[in-house]
């Protein structure tokens, strides 16, 4: 079904699509998913009521929405599924500071408590670490009750003491609550907005107060808050669903990824990049002149002005430690494979646990061009496979991963794959990580693979990982990868993250391993066994066939 999309929501649209002002990719891949969501599906926009909402901005300060606010918001608050839930329940909105996020959660709060919202007794509760994030969107709200130019007209529609702001006839309170879980259980939230969740260490407070929805209709949740330094917590799990749906096809299930940030660090020199980031500054000619003052501050002291790239910019400084490479050039090595029978190849073997995952890539080469097959197998009883969203089951339909209904991974599965595929291509050497050598001894003996023998095994050690890394740099940035349809190895590449091994005597050593982007629900055991296989690629010598000269005799 094809739905029209409102001018409100489509302006923010065309802009990107235009990329005018200048667009991250995120928003690229958001507004795209968002097109095919209203060509595909049964879903409609409320208009009469999402107008009514955003009219609401003149009695604030900033007197009217910008485009990216009026697309977020009439995205979560107002548009809906055939029978009329909400189809975006989730809004997460990471923008730069200054961008106007309490303002959005001021309107969006106004809006939920006002008499345009037929939802009654719609509570909304705007949760923060410390009190002044979480009040400070209610005082805006209070602020523009109290403003003689409108308090008469909006005294008939809320009612507000220093305790309580309410809608008078929707009857739905608005209040700021800091991270104190004790006394949450009473909860009727309609929606519940988490204010700068960068703060979060984890989930304990998300989850009392998220648990306390489900009394009242249409609940959503938003989250708003720009980039920060806790790794590992809320923050980068949100970030990392957000880019699974628009790079990945993860399906959203009602989660909205509006993502901002600058797509490489030194995008930043560029002041025409830094709305990738904050899509206000357009806008905002005075918070353009601001950050203009920070950065030149940054640039003359960098260690002392550390949250520039993070809350303006929307990077971490270390970003670039975070990614192997670019999903484009990720993207890039979906390209056929030549026939390879009878061709050179090494083999590695990954695997954390054979109670989870298990994987055996096959590396080959000619010239500077590399080519892989990628294997997966995957145990019924992992305790994390609950978490994964990737599509696996799609993956062993396609034959390129197999499902193992077992209580672990039997090696000799590995071992008779490696066998056939030794019927097929010629196997040089073999190589896997040294302390799971153990595991997988007797299995690799029996085809005739043997530690002791160092011409057909290796075990890797870290060491032998930051040797082979730019190497592997060079074939994601030159185009130099070639694998098929292999998602699981391309979703593997995205799992991982390049990280600086340890200091030596306080001196940067440069060099890189790899490690887990998230620990439990991305698996990175695919791409670790093509880093394996290129540990010992020498093996291969350039990969050049060796023709034989005129008149040579041919067996």
């Amino acid at each position: 079904m094809t739905s029209n999309i409102p001018p409100e929501i489509l302006e923010y649209i065309e802009q990107v699509e235009a990329d005018n002002p200048r667009a991250c990719r995120e928003q690229h891949a958001l507004v795209a998913l968002v097109r095919r969501i209203f060509e595909t599906e049964d879903v409609h926009v409320d208009t009469e009521r999402m107008r009514k909402y955003f009219r609401l901005a003149r009695y604030f300060p900033y007197d009217r929405l910008f485009p990216w606010q009026t697309f977020a918001l009439g995205l979560w608050l107002c548009t809906y599924r055939a029978d009329n839930t909400p189809r975006f329940k989730t809004l997460f909105a990471m923008v730069g500071r200054g961008a106007g996020k309490d303002g959005v959660i001021a309107i969006s709060s106004a809006a939920l408590i006002s008499p345009y919202n037929p939802v009654p007794h719609y509570n909304v509760d705007i949760c923060a670490n410390n009190e002044e994030q979480a009040v400070t969107p209610v005082k805006d709200i209070v602020e523009a009750l109290e403003n003689p130019a409108w308090e008469a007209k909006l005294s008939k529609y809320y009612y507000h003491t220093k305790e309580i702001l309410r809608g008078r006839k929707n009857l739905g309170e608005v209040k700021g609550r800091t991270n104190n879980p004790k006394g949450r259980d009473g909860m009727r939230s309609g929606a519940v907005i988490f204010n700068e969740v960068h703060q979060y260490q984890n989930y304990d407070n998300i989850k009392v107060f998220v648990t306390g929805q489900g009394k009242v209709a249409e609940p959503r949740v938003g989250f708003f808050t720009s980039n920060g330094d806790v790794s590992d917590g809320p923050l980068d799990d949100y970030l990392a669903r957000g880019r699974r749906i628009l790079f990945e096809g993860e399906a959203d299930e009602g989660f909205l990824p509006f993502i901002c940030c600058l797509d490489a660090k030194d995008q930043v020199h560029d002041e025409n990049n830094w709305c990738m980031a904050n899509p206000s500054l357009p806008y905002l000619p005075h918070l353009m002149q601001e950050i203009r003052d920070e950065y030149r501050d940054w640039r003359e002291r960098p260690e002392q002005n550390g949250d520039f790239m993070t809350k303006r910019m929307g990077i971490r400084d270390g970003a670039k430690e975070i990614a192997v490479t670019d999903y484009e050039k990720v993207r890039a090595t979906n390209t056929p494979l030549p026939d390879l029978a009878g061709w050179s190849c090494t083999v590695g073997i990954d695997y954390a646990e054979l109670s989870d995952w298990a994987a055996v890539n096959l590396h080959f080469r000619r010239g500077d061009k590399r080519f892989d097959i990628n294997h997966a197998w995957i145990c019924a009883q992992s305790k994390t496979l609950t978490r994964i969203k990737a599509p696996w089951k799609t993956w062993c339909d396609m034959g390129v991963c197999t499902y193992v209904d077992d209580v672990s991974i039997s090696p000799y599965l590995l071992t008779d794959y490696i066998r056939d595929s030794g019927r097929i291509y010629n196997i040089k050497k073999l190589a896997l990580d040294n302390f799971r050598y153990t595991m997988m001894a007797e299995a690799l003996q029996s085809i005739g693979f043997d530690a002791k023998d160092k011409t057909r095994v290796k075990l890797i050690r870290p060491s032998d990982i930051m040797q082979v890394d730019q190497v592997i740099q060079d074939c994601f940035d030159r185009g130099l990868f070639t694998w098929g349809d292999l998602p699981q190895l391309r979703w593997a590449v995205n799992n991982t993250k390049r990280v600086r091994s340890s200091r030596s005597q306080g001196v940067d050593t440069g060099n890189f391993v790899y490690a887990k982007i998230e620990a439990k629900s991305r698996k990175t055991d695919p791409f670790m066994a093509l880093v394996a296989s290129m540990v010992i690629e020498t093996e291969l010598g350039t990969g050049q066939v060796q023709l034989p000269k005129i008149g040579a005799i041919c067996w």
